[in-house]
């Protein structure tokens, strides 16, 4: 039993607050590559050093869509492999990319809320547009904003209709951009970068792939990750202090 003075607010409430605040992670929606799974997303990123992550919960979902052919990854991760959407060989024309977006958002909204997206070519692709999209009132407007995005070997649409809506002004998201010196999206990578207000870029000399990191990297992420937490720490006090001037009120 704890006995308490007349007067004196106990705080045994406020300790156990700011130990959940501790513990909690911020939940982030991992989309992988054309033609691949989430399962094997995880397994790219899992070369990461575990320090980077673990403050994040990461959600690997499947693409609503089985692969339509040869995947690259045959023999190396067993199957099944899904796709996003398809398109075409000049990436201009897009076949179920909007029952894709459609899907993403009910997804996220029934899974989430999800304070950030990271994703693998075809998935980081689409992760910018995502955000882009919602910060123009076109998609997740039952969702709260997206803060933050990694990139890998991503990528923007080229389908002008597009383009003008989801990269019309820089998108205030934070994002960090691993580009490949490499890798056969690297100028695209470099594209989608610039669509973003202040994108940390991370150069690595590997190809088309998740790069495993040196030290310096690894520095940077986890300086980059350390921001972020602390913006939505710093964003959330004021609602932390609303909320006990309120109680103090009763």
């Amino acid at each position: 039993m704890v006995l308490l003075r007349p007067g004196i607010p106990c705080a045994c409430g406020r300790v156990e607050h700011l130990h959940m605040e501790q513990e909690k992670k911020l939940k982030v929606l991992c989309l992988h590559g054309f033609r691949t799974s989430g399962g094997f997303l995880k397994k790219q990123i899992s070369k990461w050093h575990p320090s980077i992550l673990q403050q994040f919960d990461t959600v690997f979902p499947d693409g609503q869509f089985p692969a339509g052919g040869k995947s690259d990854i045959e023999g190396i991760f067993p199957p099944p492999y899904f796709e996003w959407f398809q398109f075409d060989k000049d990436f201009t024309e897009y076949t179920n990319l909007e029952e894709c977006i459609a899907y993403l958002c009910d997804y996220m909204v029934k899974n989430g809320p999800f304070d950030g997206l990271l994703g693998f070519s075809q998935g980081a692709t689409l992760s910018a547009l995502l955000i882009g999209y919602q910060a123009q009132g076109k998609a997740l407007n039952d969702h709260p904003p997206i803060k933050f995005m990694v990139s890998v070997s991503g990528s923007k649409f080229r389908d002008p209709s597009i383009c003008d809506v989801a990269y019309k002004d820089p998108i205030k998201a934070k994002s960090v951009h691993f580009i490949g010196e490499k890798d056969w999206l690297k100028v695209p990578s470099e594209e989608l970068a610039s669509a973003f207000a202040d994108p940390l870029i991370i150069r690595h000399p590997q190809g088309h792939t998740v790069p495993r990191l040196d030290e310096a990297s690894v520095k940077q992420l986890s300086e980059w990750s350390a921001s972020i937490l602390e913006d939505l720490k710093n964003a959330d006090a004021p609602k932390a202090s609303n909320s006990e001037s309120s109680g103090n009120k009763d």
